[in-house]
């Protein structure tokens, strides 16, 4: 399909000009002198809006001498939003077919590249003509995207980035609107354009589906007629411009600034170098897997139909559901608003642990055909034509933590605590004369919590080293660290990361398979012996009932204003977030500053390694078998010093790294 991704994550006189700032003209109060941040914030708000959007007013730029005379305004200007419109939602293999610049709110313009005649089928025309040639195009844009002095306003610029630099231009500098959004909001609300049009400036966009289609009669952008790709492209590029004059001050008015500057910012080349890069894959090894996955997945079938006591679509949750509780009886079923029974994970999972034999095959069954499904099958369809090797696409604004996403495909979520889940990482491989090195905080989040709670114990155990699972259990169950049964120290381990998630005493119940009583008088039992804990998640929850946010240890907001719902379950699920957000928030900006600083790192001790990776508290990286002894203690003094200087840990991070030829062997 065609693509507009800065709607995701992704013909007028100079004479109708709005202020880039009201302080150049008459501005309300300015004579009081009430020219603060949050006034002026509110001001360029309502500046932004008050301009009506008129899509018919913009100017298709079809002659090199226009769009010459249009990068000398933007110049002179000194900021210009810029979009691009491309055939395709991923940036290493996208066609450029146009992009769009707006100087002033309602002064845009749209400049077509290739678009084409004709409805995008094997009969289609050619070229329309009067556009100007892409290189001529890119050879005008290059001195003003990469001017110093002007800045470049983009919504995703990540998306720009990598397919203007397929085309020898670069982007700088450059300030992100979705970014800077979700800086401010996340929580709150969605960061992309559609959202922040109707939000920001009560103005709804014309929707992409309206310019290309959809369904079997959708085209390419490349297919748009010129005026309604103009209408729509420039806009695009005109309710950038006016988000940008909305929300920077904003960040100023709130103390986000630092947020915005040092986390957010500069990981976008950061992260834009990573998907450039990918990684390699070795199909052979898929293709093993994808077999020995059918094979096993098949005799679980085979042993659910003879538990069932007929065949049925495993598949079906409808199937599914009325076997489990309508013919086999099964306690404990709920209805969907559809009115089928609900065969959730939690619900199989809940069963399962009342040892019905059944429900856990089902689960068993539904991992490993969706291992197979998701990577197995499908990750030989993502390696790149050119490159032979994967490129992830990280999204920067999907959580509200701060934590990182990835999609096409997902490499955040292959299991790596399963059998199968380790077999699908060998799979991951570095290049011949390469090692793949692995570099993993251990244990973060606890290092994180020891900190933000001020456990004298758990800070003790960090700083002497000891195995803080073991340490947990010993406290808890008076049990000595020598020669502690393994399952103990399991039980102790399941406690520690469930109290970061704000487990509750059924959840860890299902956890441990064991009954409920015993599981909260594990909990009290650990809230005795680390009262500080149980002060931070009443203080925080507090916090965040009060101000509707808590915060990480760098000053990053994560929003919850369902923690006031009067909805008991809503609100439950709101507290346990908010407990968990400036956790696990802070952990992922720890590896954000990691990232950030890596690149120059490696540079300066002349090492040739690359970033390919990130998953979750892991860094994935590529280097010269020669280099693998020098790089590691590089990478490791890297992440270990990676909160400094804004913030001195009262615990050490600690950073395991190790080289190996795939990943699984170097985790």
């Amino acid at each position: 399909p065609g693509i507009s991704p800065s709607r995701g994550e992704i013909g007028q006189s100079p004479t109708s000009k709005l202020p880039i700032s009201p302080l150049e003209g008459e501005m309300p109060g300015r004579a009081e002198g009430c020219a603060t941040p949050k006034t002026l914030a509110a001001l360029r708000t309502e500046a932004a809006a008050a301009q009506k959007i008129d899509t018919t007013a913009y100017t298709c730029i079809r002659d090199a001498d226009i769009l010459r005379a249009w990068v000398a305004e933007a110049q002179a200007a000194g900021v210009v939003a810029v979009d691009t419109e491309s055939t395709s939602l991923d940036p290493m293999q996208a066609e450029l077919v146009g992009f769009s610049l707006a100087i002033r709110p309602g002064y845009a313009a749209y400049i077509p590249l290739i678009h084409k005649s004709g409805s995008g089928d094997l009969l289609g025309g050619g070229m329309v003509e009067g556009q100007i040639p892409v290189r001529e195009a890119m050879a005008i844009i290059k001195p003003l995207m990469e001017d110093r002095s002007v800045l470049k306003v983009l919504q995703n610029v990540k998306y720009d980035l990598v397919i203007l630099q397929r085309y020898g231009v670069d982007i700088a500098p450059y300030d992100d609107t979705m970014l800077m959004s979700y800086v401010l909001d996340a929580g709150v609300a969605n960061h992309n354009m559609d959202a922040l049009a109707e939000r920001l400036l009560g103005h709804k966009t014309i929707s992409f589906k309206e310019v290309t289609g959809s369904g079997k009669a959708q085209v390419t952008f490349d297919y748009v007629p010129l005026d309604r790709a103009t209408a729509y492209a420039a806009e695009d590029a005109d309710v950038t411009l006016r988000f940008w004059l909305a929300l920077k001050p904003r960040l100023v008015a709130e103390g986000m600034v630092s947020v915005y500057e040092r986390l957010e910012r500069p990981l976008v080349r950061v992260l834009a170098r990573m998907e450039q890069h990918g990684i390699s894959i070795d199909r052979q090894i898929l293709s093993r897997l994808s077999g020995e996955l059918a094979q096993r997945a098949a005799a679980i079938e085979d042993e659910i139909y003879q538990l069932a006591g007929e065949r049925f679509t495993i598949g079906s949750p409808k199937q599914l559901g009325d076997i489990l509780f309508g013919r086999m009886g099964f306690a404990g079923g709920s209805k969907t608003k559809t009115g089928q029974w609900s065969t959730s994970a939690q619900v199989l999972e809940d069963l399962a642990a009342e040892g019905h034999e059944l429900p856990r095959k089902i689960v068993d069954w539904r991992q490993l055909t969706k291992l197979k499904s998701t990577y197995t099958d499908a990750l030989p369809g993502y390696v790149h034509p050119d490159t032979k090797r994967v490129h992830t696409s990280y999204a920067m604004a999907a959580t509200t933590t701060g934590r990182l996403s990835s999609s096409e495909p997902n490499l955040q979520n292959i299991p790596i605590r399963t059998a199968e889940g380790r077999k699908i990482r060998t799979a991951f491989i570095a290049d011949k004369g390469n090692k793949l090195i692995s570099a993993d905080y251990s244990q973060i989040e606890l290092r994180v919590l020891a900190h933000v709670a001020d456990i004298p114990q758990l800070r003790q155990a960090f700083a002497d080293g000891i195995d803080i699972h073991a340490m947990t259990a010993s406290e808890m169950f008076n049990v000595p660290v020598e020669g502690m049964p393994s399952e103990v120290r399991r039980r102790a381990k399941a406690i520690n990361f469930g109290i970061i998630y704000g487990i509750s005493a059924f959840g860890l119940a299902n956890q441990l398979s064991i009954p409920r009583e015993e599981a909260g008088d594990y909990i009290r039992k650990y809230f005795e012996r680390f009262p500080g804990i149980k002060g931070y998640m009443d203080s925080t929850k507090a916090f965040c009932r009060d101000k509707g946010y808590v915060e990480t240890i760098f000053g990053r907001k994560a929003h919850y204003p369902e923690i006031r719902s009067p909805n008991p379950s809503v609100r439950a699920f709101n507290e346990r977030a908010s407990i968990n957000a400036p956790i696990q928030g802070s952990a992922a900006d720890i590896i954000r500053r990691a990232m950030v600083r890596m690149d120059d790192a490696l540079e300066k001790a002349g090492l040739s390694a690359r970033m390919l990776l990130q998953v979750h508290d892991e860094l994935i990286f590529e280097t010269a078998d020669e280099e693998v002894a020098r790089t590691l203690p590089v990478i490791q003094h890297v992440m270990e010093q990676a909160a400094m200087p804004a913030v001195s840990l009262a615990v050490p991070l600690k950073v395991d790294a190790r080289a190996a030829d795939n990943w699984d062997e170097a985790h």
